[in-house]
């Protein structure tokens, strides 16, 4: 009988690219998402490929720092920060078939990969996008996962580069991406200033709106005609919305991990869908009041 070696149909591999600016969360997700994946008899690891990520909450089955670090690129090459995570990055994917090995030998088929937060590497460089078209190409079913702090939504300006960035990687990396706006548990500090309700910021509506906040915000009334070909540009692709996400909870994490699932194909083992309806069954209360949650900014933060 005549077999295929490169068919994997017993274990296909899956895997989530979480990306985002340094702060917006991405480590604790990492870990709080494994935590919860684990529960679901999931085989999950996670891979650090932050060659400067040396305060990790998790146990990295692989991690980038056994292969090279940010610190030792500077020390022997004289370079600064970001000079050295780029020269790392670019070191990781000169050496690809290193990372490859690592991946054959886990026993794991569902990979999360904490990636760095300089956000020109998935904006301007091309080393994590041709690596991880790589991976596709070797059947990993992949989808990127880009984090950004709930707080941008404070302000118009803000909010319009983080759609901007969220675009930019989109297009960039070429994957299907999930966009999440994290630390949803902290919205309180500053719900006050928020111009619009929830429901405008994760579905991104009419951004003429947001249009007239951000050219009434003081100094910014000079840029009118830039912030309009700006707006113009993300409405035309009409690709980005959010999800929250209060790594805390657990009715938080389902919801995402719902829409991950979605991007990246997954299918449930036979032993998880009996954990996953579990699960459902104890959350359920809690998922409908989520649901209204993201309707009710008021709500959702009591």
């Amino acid at each position: 009988m005549t077999t295929n070696r490169n068919l994997n149909v017993r274990n296909p591999l899956y895997g989530q690219l979480v990306v985002g600016p340094p702060g917006s969360g991405k480590t604790t997700y990492c870990e709080k998402m494994q935590k919860f994946l684990k529960e679901l008899d999931r085989k999950v690891e996670v891979v650090n490929l932050d060659p400067a990520n040396d305060g990790m909450d998790y146990q990295a089955s692989i991690d980038i720092m056994k292969l090279i670090t940010v610190e030792d690129a500077m020390s022997h090459l004289g370079l600064g920060p970001n000079g050295a995570l780029i020269y790392c990055i670019e070191y990781l994917e000169t050496n690809f078939d290193w990372l490859v090995q690592q991946l054959k030998a886990s026993k794991s088929n569902y990979f999360i990969f904490d990636c760095p937060g300089q956000v020109e590497l998935y904006t301007h460089h091309n080393a994590m996008a041709r690596m991880f078209s790589k991976l596709e190409e070797m059947g990993y079913h992949l989808c990127v996962v880009h984090l950004v702090d709930s707080h941008y939504c404070s302000e118009p300006g803000k909010f319009i580069s983080t759609l901007f960035l969220s675009l930019n990687t989109m297009l960039q990396m070429g994957l299907p991406q999930v966009n999440v706006l994290s630390k949803a548990d902290l919205l309180k500090q500053f719900e006050s200033k928020l111009p619009f309700g929830m429901d405008f910021y994760t579905e991104v509506l009419d951004l003429q709106y947001l249009l007239d906040a951000l050219d009434a915000t003081p100094g910014m009334g000079k840029y009118k005609k830039l912030n309009a070909a700006i707006v113009s540009l993300i409405e035309s692709y009409s690709l980005v919305s959010f999800s929250l996400l209060d790594a805390n909870k657990t009715e938080s994490l389902l919801r995402l991990k719902n829409a991950i699932d979605k991007a990246n194909g997954y299918v449930y083992g036979a032993g998880e869908e009996v954990s996953v309806n579990s699960l459902l069954a104890c959350a359920v209360g809690a998922e409908t009041e989520s649901e209204r949650m993201e309707k009710n900014i008021n709500t959702y933060l009591q």
